[in-house]
């Protein structure tokens, strides 16, 4: 049921509004919208199909706003993160030290946690506003935040174009997608942990 309202609003959304109605609604899934690409992308693809975008359109479209959606969370993190942190984080068991290593975090591995996150669930939704308490600078942020959504946002386009009147089956199998992302995200972080242990035991 909360499925079929979510879709119809999203066919009906971007049937009106085209190109400007796709860039809303990836904003809105970068700042934890319930708005999921898996239903976005590909009815874009099946309008490509149909002669009403073009891909190269959607996937700039889409990624760009994906990279406007995240900003707004990020620039969250930084202004309202931070100090939010510094005034009540001692009620939540965290202090100015968890800042200090959220920075060193996001200055040495940022480039690939933003890129990865992008193809992870619920991930992607969240980690903009670590990244900007982690005062990641935000030239990177959005260089990776716009490739890897460029990558994800056109394969989800592309399998649109190619299941054409059935492209409402990918968010049927869009858990299984999941998992695997998940399953991919466990294995980099095991070779982190790994490489991270490995070079202090040194």
């Amino acid at each position: 049921m909360i499925f079929e309202y979510i879709a119809g609003a999203i066919v009906g959304g971007m049937g009106y509004g085209g190109y400007t109605a796709l860039f809303i609604l990836m904003a809105l899934e970068s700042m934890i919208a319930p708005i999921p690409s898996e239903i976005v992308m590909p009815f874009a693809g099946f309008l490509v199909v149909q002669g009403k975008f073009s891909l190269m359109a959607v996937a700039l479209v889409a990624a760009l706003g994906s990279v406007f959606g995240s900003l707004i969370s990020y620039w969250l993190g930084v202004f309202g993160g931070r100090r939010f942190i510094l005034r009540f984080g001692n009620y939540l068991l965290l202090d100015e030290s968890h800042l200090q290593w959220t920075e060193n975090f996001f200055r040495r591995y940022g480039e690939k946690t933003i890129f990865i996150s992008r193809f992870i669930p619920v991930v992607r939704h969240l980690i903009s506003i670590p990244a900007g308490i982690g005062n990641m600078r935000v030239g990177r942020f959005i260089a990776y935040t716009f490739f890897g959504a460029l990558i994800w946002n056109t394969f989800l386009a592309w399998v649109g174009m190619k299941l054409k009147e059935r492209w409402e089956i990918v968010h049927i199998y869009s858990s299984q997608i999941d998992y695997v992302m998940v399953g991919l995200l466990a294995v980099f972080l095991a070779w982190f942990v790994y490489k991270h242990f490995k070079k202090s035991s040194a």
